[in-house]
């Protein structure tokens, strides 16, 4: 395996697992937009910069898991969707067009993308939306995501699994929704895999770092992972949400580690 600074890819020659895999690690740069960039392809930091004139995306060192950390930016009133829609705030990283293709997820492929996540104990969950985890379609079909996760305001609070198909008929909603109360204040270690296709499988599990409880586990072997006039999906990392519930959101802290893509043999 060769290790340069974020950039890990490893052909994996003895196992019939993964063929290939890229990892993209902080390492304390001053420079994290570069540093995500350079892994990902392109310009793959979506954030409210020209609004806000901050770095919406930074590193820290974490001393639970010792190693640096990306830190998510994301302000309640100062920040948009990149002066281009003002009902919400974006402060992600992607995958795209521009991007190599063993990032992109293509029809018949199987993906395994794995990460570590923090929200802060105080994080404030909201009836509308916030996202911190997307698949979506690179093109075609593109504008609804396929898969999101989504802390949701409730009694109690929830971390939700959402799925939406090609079609009505296909979506199936909520996959999956669990307290989320177990999720505030601790490092998760997430490893989601999906065969993608109209009938494609989801699997995903969750587990709480500290003391490596099982938050969540799911499969499901009948889901539609396709979008009509589309040649690839895409993974997105970060916070996304709404400006809608003023009175439920405030500025949020939201840390990643160690997000790796993987395709499967």
């Amino acid at each position: 395996m060769f290790l340069k600074k974020s950039l890990i890819i490893g052909l994996l020659f003895t196992s019939n697992l993964l063929k290939a895999q890229v990892v993209l690690k902080a390492d304390g740069s001053d420079d994290a937009y570069q540093q995500i960039s350079r892994v990902l392809g392109g310009d793959a930091c979506e954030v409210p910069d020209c609004a806000h004139h901050v770095k919406h995306i930074t590193e820290a060192f974490d001393k639970h898991l010792g190693e640096y950390v990306f830190v998510f930016h994301s302000h309640a009133k100062e920040d948009n969707d990149r002066c281009r829609n003002y009902d919400r705030v974006r402060v992600e990283i992607k995958t795209y067009g521009p991007s190599a293709a063993k990032l992109k997820g293509e029809r018949g492929e199987t993906v395994i993308y794995k990460w570590k996540f923090k929200i802060d104990s105080g994080f404030k969950a909201q009836p509308t939306f916030t996202h911190i985890h997307q698949i979506k379609a690179g093109d075609g079909d593109a504008g609804v995501p396929i898969i999101t996760f989504t802390p949701r305001f409730g009694e109690p609070d929830k971390f939700e699994i959402i799925h939406t198909g090609s079609a009505k008929g296909t979506s199936q909603g909520v996959l999956a929704g669990v307290n989320l109360v177990d999720f505030k204040g601790n490092w998760v270690e997430v490893t989601e895999t999906l065969h993608y296709d109209s009938v494609g499988t989801y699997n995903v599990e969750i587990k709480r770092i500290a003391d490596n409880k099982i938050l969540l586990s799911y499969v499901n072997t009948n889901i539609d992972l396709w979008r009509k006039e589309t040649s690839f999906c895409r993974p997105k990392w970060g916070v996304y949400r709404s400006l809608k519930s003023p009175a439920y959101i405030r500025d949020e802290d939201v840390m990643f580690a160690d997000i790796s893509i993987g395709e499967q043999n």
